[in-house]
């Protein structure tokens, strides 16, 4: 880029907000960052604008990045995409006619368009579940073998982003790392909130952050959900423990929860009459299951805790083995349930 060029894109992101707000009318801000759909000015968040920062190099205020396609650049570039510019001296024109008009700070308006969805709502998880892909041949469906878990059946609520953003805090840059995205519903199938695991790029393994699992939206009562339940589930704290379990029953309905006191809170089926409780081996574990058994037991709902040799069944699946696992669980399910729930080879 020649040095009028750079100019141009330094003087331009000085005015980063005023920038977006001009061409990118269809976005808003959201604390140092402008999100909108793309450099085109279409309807969205997948991509971000830094509006405070340096004047060059990593972080610098002007730049932006579309998690969705991979691309990036400067606000010369949001101009080319949005004006339909092709030379650069039109560009530059433009640019120029831009920087000589006064840009106030214009006041906030009432109107669909400035009634963006809120960071972390329900709404935000059903369009980020809603862009993402399905796991067959991605960075998920890897991470997930790589942990034993080969029986993928009816995992339509886990899907596969490639660069979903992560941010350490307020005072980092966000980040982009593949993810597993999983939908969290209610009873009746409503996709009220999303899970986030993030993953290394090989799927190896989860990304080498400090939080690499975030839940958003509305989980209280609803679950990560793995078949339909009617007179029969089962339900327990993580993703990769509940998959661990169908490796060994993999026609029983079941729920991840999230975490423990989730677990606790989930909702019951009006049909459901035995509950399977997955037991995490911690205390956090042993109060949803006290809990959950006496929630059960006042609704007439019968309650058979299941419990892995280790500290999860994921544990299990990878360092005793699949026969083993099913070895375990069928010992403690109930005698109806071995032959029409668990795997043929496992009984």
């Amino acid at each position: 880029m020649s040095d009028n060029a750079s100019d141009l894109a330094r003087r331009m992101a000085s005015q980063a907000e005023a920038v977006c707000r001009h061409y990118l009318s269809n976005g808003r801000r959201e604390g140092r960052y402008w999100l909108v759909g793309d450099a085109r000015n279409t309807p969205g968040r997948s991509m971000f604008v830094r509006l405070k920062g340096a004047e060059s190099g990593k972080g610098a205020a002007g730049k932006w990045t579309d998690a969705a396609t991979g691309e990036h650049g400067d606000l010369l570039d949001v101009i080319r995409e949005t004006r339909g510019l092709m030379d650069f001296k039109d560009v530059a024109e433009e640019a120029r006619a831009f920087l000589s008009l006064p840009h106030p700070e214009p006041e906030r308006q009432s109107s669909p368009q400035q009634a963006q969805v809120p960071t972390g709502s329900p709404e935000a998880a059903r369009r980020l579940f809603a862009i993402s892909q399905p796991i067959p041949g991605t960075v998920v469906d890897r991470y997930l073998r790589a942990r034993g878990i080969t029986a993928l059946h009816g995992t339509g609520s886990l899907r596969f982003h490639p660069r979903c953003y992560y941010r350490p805090d307020e005072h980092n840059p966000t980040e982009s790392w593949p993810a597993m995205i999983a939908s969290v519903t209610d009873l009746g199938g409503r996709i009220t909130g999303a899970h986030r695991t993030w993953l290394a790029p090989d799927g190896s393994g989860k990304a080498p952050l400090d939080t690499p699992r975030r839940a958003m939206g509305d989980l209280l009562g609803h679950a990560v959900r793995f078949g339909m339940a009617h007179d029969v589930m089962a339900a327990g704290e993580g993703i990769e423990t509940i998959l661990s379990l169908r490796m060994a029953s993999p026609r029983m309905p079941m729920v991840a929860a999230l975490s423990a006191a989730h677990l606790a809170a989930i909702l019951f089926p009006a049909t459901l009459r035995r509950l399977y409780i997955v037991r995490d081996d911690d205390p956090a574990g042993d109060s949803a299951r006290d809990s959950l058994i006496d929630r059960a037991n006042a609704v007439g709902v019968e309650a058979i805790v299941l419990s892995p040799r280790l500290g999860d069944f994921n544990e299990d699946l990878r360092l005793l083995g699949t026969v083993a696992l099913c070895a375990n669980v069928r010992v403690q399910l109930a005698p109806e349930d071995v032959a029409r729930l668990m795997a043929v080879d496992a009984t």
